[in-house]
């Protein structure tokens, strides 16, 4: 009996490899907090973002935060006081209705465990609009129970071998003192180690992990129980940011208090910005970029950090990631972020266990509801689902073959299970030499990268198809899916009509589309012009 093989691809004349491709950037992806995955237009953004992007996880906030009523020591209020139970009780309902929408979707929550409940909570202030409280417990044991008793319900509603899937993830960047933790560095510790082992007495098989720290940083601001402003004058007051020594925040310390411990690490988290903020001699806070490189060279320190630590199989999870943290920053919007964050992933595949993209959708609520369409958000859409040039370029990601035929500088050519190709290439401008995107205040703020360039030529004849086979040739560049221009050209309006929703979306979906067809031998002919800051992929129309 004959077995059918998938024949070699050859490109450019040379054999192409066949290392595997892993897609990091659809592992995960992230969202603002719990309780906006209750909305409506959450949900159908997330639904696409599982069949258009192949997002398998997604991670939020404020899984016991009060608005979710999963914590309660005391029934009702309205009018009046609440009334004090006689011990707390546990409602899930909320958290229910969150949950069964993103196993409906066809993906799984990455459990962030946070924030504390106001009635555990050891102080009063909060954080965002929505009054996230990041204090300790006052009592850890209740926390304890608390965790024990929502993962049990999993347990019964979803079954052992779902929720075996799950990663458990304690807090979020609990380093950023007073904003998401008003403890000690020690404090977190303790919630960390309390946690990973009630979560392991539940089930040996569970994934948890920390600290979920905030950005590298090239001095000593975290390297005690607070955060040190005193010692940031050096970093906010560099030339060149990128000649400073960055390092990761509270991991080596995460580390070391687990091992003297014996408190399991299944998987480091942190995050990985590529910016800073730090404050001069002046007591003035100024916004640092860093290189394009960043990312790369950070995940590199972070795994050499892991080979060498007591736990070398620990798995490595960046569970923030974008090109900057501010959800009023408008290079989100733009083509400029797309061409970054495409160069940026495929630069990381083999440095990480997952990348997640913060967030997928500008239903994000941490500094109030948007100001106007385009606002900055860090979705790859807007709150009307139009498709942003990010949302493009993980589409674009997505279709990319698990195996890795060809690397370049400005792109890949990957082999399809089915025998064909999938190609993705892009052109990050050479003018820009070590410079990231950075921020921008505005779409004419964020426009000022229009200029930069040259175009580029990218050619390849690839062998090894099926004669007669149509690729599809799809480009993203500036004047093909630049919906925040063609917004900035109405003259930015607050409030879109009903038409001008239908004529964005238009735009935003209005890429270069072109076909290129396998000749009779077999061979495929790539010989295309890149526009500065174009995207563009290569995929097999079906049959």
């Amino acid at each position: 009996m004959s077995v059918a093989t998938t024949p070699m691809l050859s490109i450019d004349g040379q054999s192409a490899g066949e290392m595997p491709l892993r897609h990091i950037w659809n592992e995960c992806v992230g969202a603002g907090r719990a309780n906006e995955a209750l909305r409506a237009d959450w949900q159908a953004h997330f639904r696409e973002a599982v069949d258009t992007l192949g997002a398998r996880y997604v991670r939020f906030h404020g899984v016991f935060h009060d608005d979710m009523f999963v914590y309660r020591a005391s029934n009702g209020g309205g009018f009046g006081p609440p009334t004090p139970l006689a011990k707390p009780v546990y409602t899930f309902a909320y958290v229910d209705k969150v949950f069964d929408a993103i196993l409906e979707a066809g993906a799984r929550p990455f459990v962030e465990l946070g924030f504390m409940p106001r009635e555990l909570a050891t102080q009063t202030e909060t954080l965002f609009w929505w009054k996230a409280h990041c204090s300790p417990p006052n009592d850890m044991q209740a926390w304890v129970d608390l965790v024990t008793a929502t993962v049990t319900h999993w347990i019964d509603r979803y079954g052992i071998d779902e929720v075996r899937t799950w990663p458990f993830e304690v807090w979020n960047e609990p380093n950023l003192v007073p904003h998401f933790w008003t403890g000690t560095r020690t404090e977190y510790f303790e919630l960390y180690a309390a946690t990973a082992l009630a979560l392991k007495a539940i089930d040996p098989a569970f994934k948890v992990g920390g600290p979920s720290s905030s950005v590298f940083v090239p001095d000593e601001r975290y390297d005690g129980e607070y955060h040190d402003k005193s010692v940031e004058a050096a970093t906010a007051e560099a030339s060149d940011p990128d000649v400073l020594p960055w390092k990761p925040v509270w991991i080596h310390e995460f580390i070391a208090y687990c091992v003297e411990r014996d408190i399991p690490i299944d998987f480091l988290s942190t995050h990985l910005y590529p910016t800073d903020f730090a404050f001069d001699t002046q007591g003035k806070g100024r916004p640092i970029s860093r290189g394009r490189d960043a990312t790369r060279d950070d995940l590199r320190v972070m795994r050499e950090l892991i080979a060498a630590s007591p736990y070398p199989h620990a798995e490595l999870h960046i569970t923030e990631w974008s090109t900057s943290p501010s959800s009023r920053d408008h290079m989100h919007d733009t083509v400029f972020a797309a061409t970054y964050i495409v160069r940026a992933f495929l630069q990381s595949t083999d440095l990480a266990d997952s990348i997640s993209y913060w967030t997928f959708t500008d239903v994000f609520e941490e500094g109030g509801g948007g100001i106007g369409p385009f606002h900055g958000g860090f979705g790859f859409v807007n709150e009307q689902g139009i498709h942003k040039p990010t949302f493009h370029a993980m589409a674009m990601l997505k279709r990319l073959g698990a195996h890795l035929a060809l690397r370049t500088e400005h792109g890949v050519i990957t082999r399809t299970d089915d025998g064909g190709l999938a190609a993705l290439f892009f052109n990050y401008p050479d003018s820009m030499g070590s410079r990231s995107v950075g921020s921008a205040t505005s779409h004419t703020d964020a426009a000022r990268l229009a200029v930069e360039g040259p175009e580029r030529r990218i050619t390849h004849a690839v062998a090894g198809l099926t004669p007669g086979d149509a690729y599809l040739v799809e480009t993203l560049d500036q004047d093909h899916g630049n919906v925040a221009a063609a917004w900035h050209a109405l003259g930015e309006p607050l409030n879109l009509t009903r038409e001008q929703v239908a004529d964005l979306a238009g735009v935003a979906d209005e890429l270069d589309r072109r076909t290129l067809l396998v000749d009779a031998g077999g061979e495929l002919t790539i010989d295309v012009t890149l526009a500065p800051w174009a995207v563009m992929s290569v995929s097999r129309v079906p049959a």
